[in-house]
C-alpha cells in the first residue's frame, strides 16, 4: 500500500493515501557498482535507520552473489521484545506476493494450462463477467502486468477493520464488484497499479487448477523450490518467529489478513527464504521453474519513464550503459499496516538482495535494496511525526465532507477518540494529531490542516504531499 511506491501523482499524489500495499517506482539514478557493499557498510546504513532516524524498530538485509548468502540484521523483534531479528524471522511481505502469483502463472502457461491472452473472464464462476472496452476483454497477462484498466482497490472497498483492511473482502464481494468496475484506461494500453487486478489473478489461478491459492503457491513454488517458511497461514513455531508489525509511529499495529485478493499480498516468509528464491533466479540452484523463471523476466509493457514490468517484475536501468538489458535492475517491493518488504536482483553480476522491516513508514528499505544493487545512495529520513491528545470536542468539530476537487471529498470522522479521514473510493485511515489543528497519516507521507473559524469549527482542509498543497473547502 506509498508516494516512494507504484503510487503516480493523481490529483497531487492523493492515490498514495490508500495504498498501503504497493510496489515502488524504483527509478533509482544508476552508479557505478562492480560489487556489493560490504557487510559492515551496510550494516553502518541499517544502525542510521534504527538508531538514528528511529524509522524502524528492525531491519533485516540478506545479500546474495557468487561468494555466498549474507545476513545483516539491526533492531529486535518488536517494540518491547527485544529478541533479536535473524534470517528466519517471519516478516509480512505485502506486495512481493504478486511475484509468486506471476511466476505461477508463467509456470500454469508452460504446463499449458493457460494462456497469457486468455480472457480473465474465462476463469471466473458462472454468472460473473468483467468490463469490457473497445470490443477488447481484459487477459491475464493484463492483470499479471497492472495495465487491465481495473483500479487500484475495489469500489465496494469499506473495510469494517481499517486496521486489517483486507480481512473481510471475500469472494462474494469480489464477484459482486467485477461486473460494475470501472475502467481507468483502455485494456492493455496504460500501466496502472493494481490489487485488485492482481489478487484476481490469484483467485483465476487457483480456479483454474481448482485449488486454494494457498495451496497452489506451496504445491509449485515453495514446496519445489523449499521455502518451508514462505506461507500464508504460520504454523506456531513460524509464529513464534513472527516479527511484530509497527506504525510509521513505532506503535505495535495488528497483523493483516487476506481473503479473496490474497494474491495481491497474504504471504509472509524470511530473509533466507527470500535468499533462496533469489538463489533459483540468478541461477545458483537449478529448479524446475527455470523456465517459467526465465519468461517471467520478459519485459512485457512500459509503466512510465525509464520503467518497465515483466510478470508481476518491475525492471529498472542498473550499473551498466542505459538501454542495456545486462544492467537492468529485476525488483519488487511491498508494505502492510506494519511491514516493508524489497526484493531484486541485477541477474548480470549476480547480486540479490532482500530487505524485511518490521515498521510500515513512508522511506521502507528501497533505497537499501537499490543500494546494494546499484550503489545509488540512501535517503536522509526524518524522524518520525510524534502525536500529542487532542480532546473529543475539538476532533468533533473537523467532522464532516471537504471539497478537494470536484469528483474527490474528503470525508472526516469520529470513531471514539480517533478522527478518521477517507478519500472518494478509497480505504478510510486514522490521522494523528501533532498539535490541534495538524494531523498525518502514518500509513503515507502525507499530512492535513484545518483551518477553523472564530467559533472554532473547521471551513476547510490543506493536504500537504509531494511538496504540494491542496486547499479543501469545508462543505455545509
Amino acid at each position: 500500500m506509498f508516494e516512494n511506491g507504484l503510487t503516480k501523482r493523481v490529483l497531487g499524489g492523493l492515490a498514495a493515501i490508500m495504498l498501503t500495499m504497493t510496489a515502488a517506482t524504483g527509478n533509482a539514478a544508476p552508479a557505478a557498482a562492480a560489487a556489493p557493499p560490504s557487510e559492515a557498510e551496510i550494516a553502518a546504513i541499517l544502525k542510521t535507520r534504527v538508531e538514528t532516524e528511529r524509522r524502524t524498530i528492525g531491519v533485516v538485509v540478506g545479500v546474495i552473489d557468487a561468494k555466498g548468502r549474507h545476513i545483516i540484521v539491526t533492531g529486535a523483534r518488536g517494540a518491547g521484545d527485544t529478541r533479536p531479528l535473524d534470517g528466519d524471522t517471519e516478516f509480512e511481505i505485502g506486495s512481493v506476493t504478486k511475484v509468486f502469483t506471476s511466476l505461477l502463472l508463467a509456470d500454469m502457461v508452460r504446463r499449458g494450462a493457460v494462456a497469457l491472452d486468455d480472457p480473465a473472464a474465462k476463469y471466473l464462476p458462472p454468472g460473473v463477467s468483467l468490463p469490457q472496452r473497445g470490443g477488447r476483454q481484459i487477459t491475464l497477462i493484463d492483470l499479471a502486468t497492472h495495465t487491465s484498466g481495473l483500479p487500484r482497490i475495489p469500489g465496494n472497498f469499506t473495510p469494517r477493520d481499517p486496521s486489517n483492511p483486507y480481512a473481510d473482502y471475500d469472494d462474494a464481494k469480489l464477484y459482486a464488484f467485477l461486473p460494475t468496475a470501472p475502467l481507468n484506461s483502455d485494456i492493455g494500453t496504460t500501466y496502472g497499479y493494481s490489487n485488485l487486478g492482481v489478487g484476481l489473478l490469484g483467485q483465476l489461478l487457483a480456479r483454474r487448477a481448482r485449488t486454494s491459492y494457498a495451496d497452489l503457491v506451496q504445491a509449485r513454488i515453495t514446496g519445489p523450490l523449499g521455502l518451508k517458511d514462505t506461507t500464508i497461514t504460520l504454523t506456531p513455531a513460524q509464529k513464534a518467529r513472527l516479527a511484530v508489525g509497527h506504525d510509521s509511529g513505532l506503535s505495535p499495529t495488528p497483523y493483516w489478513d487476506l481473503d479473496a485478493l490474497a494474491g495481491a499480498g497474504a504471504l509472509h516468509s524470511t530473509a533466507n527464504d527470500l535468499l533462496a528464491f533469489l538463489a533459483a533466479e540468478l541461477g545458483y540452484v537449478d529448479t524446475p521453474l527455470k523456465g517459467a523463471m526465465a519468461d517471467q523476466l520478459v519485459p512485457r509493457r512500459p509503466a512510465g519513464g525509464n520503467l518497465k514490468v515483466a510478470l508481476g517484475w518491475h525492471i529498472s536501468p542498473g550499473p551498466g550503459a542505459s538501454g542495456d538489458p545486462a544492467g537492468e535492475i529485476v525488483w519488487h517491493n511491498g508494505g502492510t499496516g506494519g511491514f516493508r518488504s524489497f526484493v531484486g536482483f541485477d541477474k548480470a553480476r549476480g547480486v540479490g538482495v532482500v530487505v524485511l522491516m518490521n515498521t510500515s513508514n513512508d522511506v521502507g528499505g528501497d533505497d537499501i535494496g537499490m543500494y546494494v544493487l546499484t550503489g545509488a545512495p540512501v535517503s536522509k529520513s526524518a524522524p518520525p511525526r510524534q502525536t500529542v491528545p487532542v480532546a473529543t470536542e475539538i476532533l468533533d468539530r473537523y467532522v464532516g465532507q471537504y471539497q478537494l476537487t470536484p469528483a474527490m471529498l474528503v470525508t472526516v470522522t469520529r470513531q471514539d477518540k480517533r478522527l478518521m479521514a477517507q478519500l472518494t473510493g478509497q480505504p478510510i485511515f486514522e490521522i494523528f494529531a501533532e498539535n490541534p489543528t495538524d494531523f498525518f497519516w502514518k500509513v503515507v507521507d502525507a499530512q492535513a490542516h484545518f483551518e477553523v473559524g472564530p467559533d472554532g469549527k473547521a471551513t476547510s482542509l490543506t493536504l500537504h504531499q509531494n511538496g504540494r498543497e491542496m486547499i479543501a473547502p469545508r462543505l455545509p
